[in-house]
């Protein structure tokens, strides 16, 4: 009686005695472009853009670094990326505050409120991430968040500028430089009612300088 034996071309390695390969279970975990933002985000916002390092990011995400360059370019690129997301879904809503029409101290105390409710209600993620990005050592990330700030800052005057046209820049500039002064107060670990104590007085002194 002959037994028909396997040809070793169907077996590992062309031995017919040779047991199957394992198989991993379950499918290898998909990278998500979008996750992988989220999470250097809340890194970014935690420890500041000049404390995260590629090696940082890399272990976070769970990638290695030829697949993150792949993915974002950069470190400053990523960083670009995150900051879009960040105006889009945390920012202050300028556009929704700053409505035409609505008096121009109200709308403005209403942006330093904000500001301050969005800038130190969460400790882990304190201050904004563009105003403390636009202070960073990275030049290309730097402009980046700059040019965030400055959107911001001409968003405010034009605002102004069509009830107040003297009194748009000097306005503008004022409150820019009292959300840098919140968001700093933030990082600093300052708690929400201090810095919105802060935000209102800063109100107050805004309606004084619009009746003047």
């Amino acid at each position: 009686m002959t037994t028909n034996l396997p040809r070793s071309g169907g077996c590992p390695e062309g031995r017919p005695d040779a047991p199957p390969a394992a198989r991993p279970r379950g499918r290898p975990r998909r990278f998500d472009p979008e996750q992988a933002v989220a999470t250097a985000q809340r890194l970014f916002h935690a420890r500041g853009y000049d404390a995260v390092s590629v090696a940082d990011l890399t272990e976070a995400l769970g990638i290695n670094p030829p697949s993150f360059y792949a993915a974002f370019g950069s470190k400053a690129g990523l960083y670009a990326r995150i900051l879009n997301r960040y105006t889009a879904a945390e920012g202050v809503p300028l556009a929704e505050i700053l409505r035409p029409g609505r008096p121009v101290a109200e709308a403005l105390a209403e942006v330093l409120e904000e500001s301050a409710r969005r800038y130190a209600t969460d400790p882990a993620a304190a201050g904004c991430l563009a105003i403390e990005g636009a202070r960073c050592n990275d030049p290309e990330a730097r402009e980046a968040a700059r040019a965030l700030t400055v959107a911001a800052g001409d968003t405010i005057r034009r605002f102004v500028a069509t009830t107040h046209p003297e009194a748009a820049g000097r306005l503008a500039d004022y409150v820019v430089t009292l959300m840098a002064g919140l968001s700093t107060m933030a990082r600093e670990g300052h708690g929400p009612e201090r810095v919105l104590a802060t935000a209102r007085l800063a109100g107050l002194a805004l309606a004084q300088a619009l009746r003047a």
